[in-house]
């Protein structure tokens, strides 16, 4: 298929794909199934990986012969919610308005896995020297939850691929690195009463309020040590709180708040030694707390961990992916998370590459730029000449 091709071929699968709302909330399985059904119209067996409650899966395929040096390219299905995000139009109907296809996913990150599915009968026809493995997840979005368990079974199942490319939205260009996110759900349970009888109960919001402080304190300290050489932005560690909610009324003492909030390290820094004088507070309030009324107390749960992702100096994934994409510019590393440490944990050569820009990611009116999307076709035609030698 020609470059052309392709992009006629992938804009209607974006339009098949943004139809599907994967709303992280929501199953994946009807886009799951869509996938399914097109890869086996080429002949292509494609493999489910089910949550524990089957209602969402990850899904595999390997396109072309079955040996070691393949590609795999790597995508999330699922996207993050419109919910009071002020539309031009329908999020779930991919729209064009100008140079731009307007769609929840355009970018983050349907434009990749359109252009991997316009390209699967190349990937698939016979004759190729290597595979393409199509390697599809659910709930990046919430943690990267999806992609451990299909990750497990490509090491276990696959002949050693020589790169994994994760298609997240870089304007086609490669990024060899990113942060990693760890996030934690604190619940404090404190005993309610009277606003004016403090002595006779515990107010959660008051604990959580004095916890809270306690992280505002190691995120004043870790900005306070940035580096400046580093390649990310901002240069050091951040932890933000995300969500609160606690409380009934003004004038009784909380029974409950919960707060919710995220790490986001460098490679080579440590995540627990970071968040260790913080649960250990948390455990002594907990303490306390229990000693005065049953009931009372801290939960903490670890919600997710994904790691960070290293550069690989002259990793063959690299090597590759610039050739690909024309790349002769600087090396580049982001500050969100992705699956890419994950993959890189289990030993793959990993790099980032993907049409879009993440500044339209979780925007209302989200776009891919018709340019962008043209790019990636080019990209993946130069991948078929390579997978023929």
């Amino acid at each position: 298929m020609t470059p052309a091709e392709i992009n006629t071929a992938a804009t209607d699968h974006l339009a098949r794909l943004i139809a599907f709302d994967t709303t992280s909330r929501d199953s994946n399985l009807a886009l799951i199934e869509y996938i399914e059904g097109y890869l086996g119209g080429l002949g292509v067996l494609s493999r489910r990986i089910a949550n524990p409650e089957g209602s969402k899966a990850n899904l595999y395929a390997t396109l072309g012969p079955s040996v070691a040096g393949g590609v795999i390219l790597s995508g999330h299905t699922d996207v993050v919610p419109v919910d009071g995000q002020l539309w031009s139009s329908d999020p779930f109907t991919l729209t064009r308005r100008g140079d731009r296809l307007y769609g929840r996913g355009a970018c983050d990150m349907k434009g990749f896995l359109a252009l991997a599915l316009a390209t699967a009968p190349d990937f698939a026809s016979a004759g190729n020297a290597r595979p393409v493995h199509f390697a599809f997840s659910y709930d990046e979005e919430v943690g990267c939850l999806g992609a451990p368990s299909m990750i497990h079974e490509l090491v276990t199942e696959l002949p050693s691929p020589a790169a994994v490319i994760v298609g997240e939205p870089t304007n086609m260009e490669v990024v060899s690195g990113h942060k990693g996110i760890s996030s934690w759900r604190i619940t404090v349970t404190g005993h309610e009463a009277h606003s004016s009888l403090t002595h006779l109960g515990i107010s959660a919001n008051m604990v959580a309020v004095a916890l809270m402080n306690q992280l505002a304190g190691i995120a004043a300290a870790l900005e306070h040590h940035a580096d400046p050489a580093s390649l990310y932005c901002p240069g050091h560690a951040t932890l933000t709180i995300g969500q609160i909610n606690g409380g009934t009324a003004v004038n009784i003492l909380a029974r409950e708040c919960v707060f919710v909030f995220d790490l986001r390290v460098q490679p080579g820094q440590d995540t627990d030694a970071i968040i260790a004088p913080f649960l250990a507070e948390c455990a002594r309030q907990d303490v306390l707390m229990r000693a005065r009324f049953e009931g009372a107390g801290v939960e903490v749960v670890r919600r997710s961990t994904t790691p960070s992702f290293a550069p690989e100096p002259d990793g063959e994934a690299e090597r590759l992916t610039r050739r690909l994409a024309g790349d002769n510019g600087p090396a580049r590393v982001v500050s969100y998370a992705a699956e890419a440490g994950q993959f890189q944990q289990a030993g793959y050569s990993v790099v980032i590459c993907g049409p879009g820009s993440i500044e339209q990611a979780h925007q209302p009116d989200e776009y891919l730029e018709i340019a962008q999307l043209e790019r990636g076709a080019a990209f993946m035609a130069r991948l078929c000449e390579a997978i023929r030698c």
